[in-house]
């Protein structure tokens, strides 16, 4: 049997979570508090004019609770994961839970991860239902689109794209007409996971430099290969990931090849759970692909 820990990623933040995490990790929480400049479970708990859903304060919110879980369920059943992934910002928390960094580093990653991306702006993202990525880039080339990338690939037919926000509009009619079942706007502040977070991540990546990372524990599944990581890629695959693809279902068809899966989320919400159950059902409709 493959134990399999995944952690969730911006998006799935909430006001109330955490609620029952935090009496029982102080140490953890005033650790937090004391990096982030701020009271982390007021943040959390108490609705603030919808800063949760801000990037520079939802990055650091979920990590903390995602880590907070994880800890919870370690303490509560002494039953260590043998793979995990995060999506997106919960590849930290992956990170995390092998034991590459501590938890006081973490939160020092995530709080200027989300102020670089926080920062960008004048783009935008899309969930398209029903088409592969491989369709999406082929329609989008035909049409001149060329402004815009593919940053999830969440299923096999739920892809994300991001970029100009002119684009994005012209994008939805012209998908729609090529077969895409939906096509949703997403509320974000810049279009992560493209091209245009690349001065974002090439900070990032300075920012990185003095850390000291340790060697993965257990695997730890990239969001920009799919695969585990590799010895020392960890500054490298970090920094990529803020202007790269979140190869997600490509990760989550690995982990579903393993001995016996038992997959478990970890953190707030289900969405995650969702996704993999899509991909499951597409994997069941079409062996060959896994």
């Amino acid at each position: 049997m493959a134990r399999i820990f995944l952690f969730p990623g911006q998006g799935s933040q909430c006001v109330g979570m955490g609620k029952n995490l935090f009496p029982l990790f102080p140490e953890e929480v005033s650790t937090a508090n004391e990096i982030l400049g701020y009271s982390i479970e007021n943040l959390c708990l108490e609705e603030r004019d919808g800063q949760l859903d801000q990037t520079q304060y939802a990055q650091p919110a979920l990590f903390v609770v995602n880590a907070l879980a994880l800890l919870k369920r370690l303490r509560d059943t002494e039953e260590p994961p043998d793979y995990v992934a995060g999506h997106s910002l919960g590849e930290y928390n992956a990170l995390f839970a092998a034991g590459v960094f501590d938890f006081a580093t973490g939160v020092k990653l995530v709080k200027e991860r989300g102020r670089l991306m926080s920062r960008a702006s004048g783009g935008g993202m899309a969930a398209v239902i029903g088409l592969t990525s491989d369709q999406i880039e082929q329609i989008l080339q035909k049409a001149g689109l060329s402004g815009l990338d593919i940053a999830n690939c969440n299923a096999p037919t739920q892809t994300v794209i991001s970029g100009p926000k002119e684009e994005l509009a012209r994008a939805e009619s012209v998908l729609q007409k090529e077969g895409a079942a939906m096509y949703v706007p997403l509320r974000v502040s810049a279009a992560f996971h493209s091209r245009y977070m690349t001065p974002a991540a090439n900070e990032f990546a300075r920012f990185l430099e003095p850390f000291s990372f340790a060697s993965p524990q257990i695997p730890v599944i990239a969001n920009v290969s799919g695969r585990p990581y590799s010895r020392d890629q960890s500054k490298s695959a970090l920094a990529k990931q803020i202007n790269s693809p979140v190869k997600w279902s490509e990760s989550m068809e690995f982990l579903l090849r393993q001995p016996d899966p038992q997959i478990e989320e970890i953190g707030p919400g289900n969405v995650l759970t969702g996704l993999l159950r899509k991909i499951k059902a597409a994997l069941a409709s079409n062996p060959a692909r896994g």
